[in-house]
């Protein structure tokens, strides 16, 4: 690591840091529409984007700064179980062809602009609404923070802030910065600025794997010395090698599949799909974002490749930063490290404005203030987006970074739980909405002590997100097992609830609605109440 700021790599940093800034202000002028007072405006950018713009926003939003920096860590400090992110990034767009559409069209119908929008409409229930609702603002929190984590991993690197003995305010300045700008341009133009800056996002990633995949192994030797060198590491700490042992198999595959079945229940996901202008972008969508899978195993190389180039970190989310400030010359080194700090400012912007749409709408509407205007919406998801950053801030700036990567880790237990009330209310409205409560609650309680009781060799707690599945003894992921007894004790619960005829709620939706389309005649989105009359 440089002793003194690498200036090159600063520069360039920097110059791609101020285009993405006035980029950011600017897309507040960008499909501008006539009336900028609503969720659907600023929240959802019109619901008006295409193929190529819901691609690249959809990228930018699910392969972030954490995903560049942490995957390839994970295979630098692990090996080849590490992998788990490539097979579960190709099983997720499967599943979401199956349900996205619908969730889409249904959305479109009846103006429905987060996912608690549609659990209440779909089973007539404020209290399950709620729940997913709080699981997507909990879950999101520390997911923003670790964005903030990259950043700081490639300020560290190019040696900005000074060193450990700096002043606080001196050395977490950069990241202040960086943080206010993010939060200048969310507020000023909504999901319109993250959706035009991830096209310099992407491209960034994609010349910056491109050139790393061809040019780093050139200068090690070639794949066989780095595939080589990866393996003596690992024998060397007892490991067996590059390839996990036969014990490992239930965690790498209950990880993968757990990992795909929560990716689009996040919030952030579903604000980028909803966002799109019709059912068949989304359709499209699932079929070319397997792209970003090559991506994302090319990437996922670099973990092995910097055993090779001898870097040597304490902390392993510097692993791949280090790499790329050993290896390359500066001027591309601040490439690499742009393509990073941009990959966090994307996703950390959807995630906020996902967030304020879920604490607005399921929140302050539902239970706050019924009446609201969309102005007064906006206004306070506007508001709360701002805070929800301040919140990611203070945790990253007064809390380890573990912590942050494990409250992340749970973040993914918890929002898997969700997935029976979205991902089944889609097809059937046969769970009550009372079961879907209780399933909720047991893999929420389960899923939290289950991960409580883990510990590693530096915390007694939250040490990781595998555990014994009960029953059958071997390690596996505790989102998966927590998913297994939600489903169950819901399946159970509603027969219960159905025999004694619990009174059940109103279901708004037809089933005409969930494959309607932007074109079809008759379509409109319908305003709710509160909301009716205006411009929307």
């Amino acid at each position: 690591m440089n002793d003194g700021v690498n200036g090159v790599a600063l520069a360039v940093f920097i110059f791609f840091f101020v285009l993405v800034t006035a980029m950011g202000f600017l897309a507040a002028r960008w499909r501008r529409a006539e009336n900028e007072h609503s969720l659907d405006e600023w929240g959802l950018g019109g619901r008006s984007f295409g193929t190529w713009v819901t691609w690249f926003l959809l990228g930018g939003d699910l392969y972030t700064a954490y995903t560049f920096v942490a995957v390839p860590a994970a295979i630098y400090a692990a090996g080849a179980s590490g992998f788990f992110a490539v097979p579960y990034t190709i099983l997720v767009y499967p599943l979401i062809f199956t349900f996205l559409p619908r969730l889409w069209s249904v959305s479109h119908k009846h103006g429905y602009v987060t996912t608690s929008d549609f659990v209440r409409g779909r089973f007539g229930s404020k209290g399950l609404s709620l729940a997913v609702a709080v699981t997507g603002i909990l879950a999101t929190m520390p997911y923003i923070a670790l964005q903030l984590v990259g950043i700081q991993a490639v300020l560290d690197v190019m040696g900005v802030g000074g060193g450990e003995d700096t002043n606080w305010f001196v050395k977490d300045l950069p990241l202040l910065i960086a943080f206010g700008v993010l939060a200048a341009y969310t507020y000023s133009s909504g999901l319109r600025a993250p959706a035009l800056i991830a096209f310099v996002k992407d491209t960034l990633i994609y010349i910056v794997i491109a050139v790393a995949i061809i040019y780093i192994p050139i200068k090690l030797g070639g794949f066989d010395d780095i595939f080589a060198s990866a393996s003596d590491k690992f024998t060397a700490a007892g490991k067996g090698g590059v390839v996990p042992d036969a014990g490992g198999q239930w965690t790498y595959a209950t990880l993968a599949l757990g990992s795909a079945l929560a990716l689009f229940m996040y919030p952030h996901s579903i604000t980028a799909t909803l966002s799109s202008r019709s059912r068949e972008v989304i359709r499209r969508n699932t079929t070319i974002l397997p792209l970003y899978s090559l991506m994302l195993g090319l990437l996922a190389l670099l973990g092995f490749m910097a055993i090779a180039a001898g870097v040597k970190v304490e902390n392993g989310q510097l692993a791949i930063p280090q790499l790329f400030e050993n290896m390359f010359p500066d001027w591309f080194a601040g490439v690499a490290f742009a393509a990073i700090g941009i990959g966090a400012l994307v996703p950390a912007a959807i995630m906020s404005i996902a967030a304020a749409n879920l604490f607005t709408r399921n929140i302050y509407k539902d239970f706050i203030k019924p009446d609201a205007t969309p102005q007064q919406e906006t206004k306070v998801s506007k508001l709360v987006s701002l805070l929800v950053k301040v919140g990611a801030l203070i945790f990253v700036l007064g809390m380890d970074k573990t912590v942050a990567i494990n409250f992340q880790l749970l973040g993914g237990i918890w929002i898997l739980q969700t997935f029976p009330a979205l991902v089944g209310g889609l097809f059937t409205r046969w769970f009550h909405r009372w079961a879907l409560l209780g399933g909720w609650a047991v893999g929420m309680v389960y899923g939290t002590v289950a991960a409580y009781g883990v510990a590693s060799p530096t915390q007694k707690h939250f040490g990781g997100s595998s555990d014994e599945i009960p029953g059958i003894g071997e390690i596996g992921y505790i989102g998966l097992t927590a998913f297994v007894l939600n489903v169950v004790v819901a399946v159970v619960l509603t027969f219960v609830l159905r025999a004694l005829k619990a009174p059940d709620g109103v279901d708004e939706t037809s089933p005409a609605d969930y494959t309607a389309d932007a074109g079809d005649p008759g379509v409109q989105v319908e305003l709710p109440p509160a909301t009716a009359g205006s411009s929307h």
